[in-house]
């Protein structure tokens, strides 16, 4: 099972099921996406997904439960697959703009499809045709 390098489980789990599942938890997430959020942790830099654990209003940038606002049972976010995410360094449209001209560069070769026209960095490992995009 993978565990990410720059990520404590508790940045890609909601409260609940971080304290309901404790260790566990990585088994609810893909790999693919694990791998993707670490090289993109080493490409940019410091990389924020749910910050609540420290105090902060990120809870849903995970993984998405039936009881989260955000909840959609098609989202990317559902099933483990999808994350949001802000960065210490970068905007999120520069981090997107170097995906899109580089999507084979090694940070970027697990992203399979992005978010346009949101501040923060939507990635996600779902099947498609990479790089798929679409719109909120």
């Amino acid at each position: 099972m993978y565990r990410c390098n720059h990520f404590q489980l508790h940045e890609l789990l909601p409260p609940d099921i971080y304290y309901a599942r404790g260790d566990a938890g990585w088994q609810l997430l893909d790999e693919r996406l694990l791998r993707a959020i670490d090289a993109l942790r080493d490409r940019y830099g410091p990389m924020t997904v749910n910050d609540w654990y420290w105090g902060g209003e990120r809870e849903w940038s995970g993984l998405r439960t039936p009881d989260s606002p955000y909840y959609s049972p098609t989202s990317q976010h559902t099933y483990g697959r999808a994350t949001d995410n802000l960065f210490a360094n970068y905007t999120a449209e520069q981090v997107r703009a170097e995906i899109l001209e580089h999507p084979d560069e090694p940070a970027h070769k697990r992203i399979n499809s992005l978010e346009l026209d949101v501040s923060w960095l939507h990635i996600d490992v779902r099947n498609c045709n990479r790089i798929m995009t679409y719109t909120p």
